[in-house]
């Protein structure tokens, strides 16, 4: 497994959202970055969270923490386990006071969960070697604009089918 943060959203060609995972270490995941094609709402749910945003109404997902801190539980990690014929599967851990528990669930969902309770995200390492793309792209950050285009020209060519086995 390597640990990985969400690295940015963007749109591809079809005007569909891709999320973007890293790995948090450098030199982890052979320099790969992880593109999952998600949901408009599920995009927008990430992003609130990613940036801090406060929304005028709670988000499905702030209803989930909510009612897990209500429980007394806490998510604790989310790992995309596979990929089977372009179809991420991941699985959110959680701390509850019967213990621990692990429930499947969409990788978009999980992370959004992560993204609201600060827990640590993970990518197996099959995942990445079969999905992951060649990281070409810098942190906007870090002012390596160029990189920034040449990814986006990347995802403007980009479909989710080319990831299917």
């Amino acid at each position: 497994m390597v640990q990985v943060r969400v690295l940015g959203i963007a749109l591809d060609a079809a005007q569909q959202h891709v999320i973007l995972l890293k790995p948090v270490l450098a030199g982890e995941g052979d320099g790969r970055i992880l593109p999952i094609w998600i949901g408009a709402q599920e995009a927008t749910s990430i992003l609130v969270a990613v940036e801090g945003a406060v929304p005028p109404r709670p988000l499905a997902h702030d209803l989930m923490i909510a009612m897990l801190e209500t429980l007394e539980a806490s998510v604790t990690r989310v790992d995309v386990t596979r990929i089977d014929d372009g179809t991420y599967y991941a699985e959110i851990t959680i701390d509850t006071p019967r213990g621990i528990r692990v429930i499947d669930a969409r990788p978009s969902d999980a992370i959004a969960l992560a993204s609201r309770a600060e827990a640590t995200m993970w990518v197996a390492d099959e995942v990445l070697a079969e999905a992951g793309i060649l990281d070409t792209v810098s942190d906007p950050e870090d002012g390596a604009e160029e990189e920034v285009e040449e990814f986006r020209r990347f995802l403007d060519d980009v479909d989710p089918e080319d990831f299917q086995g």
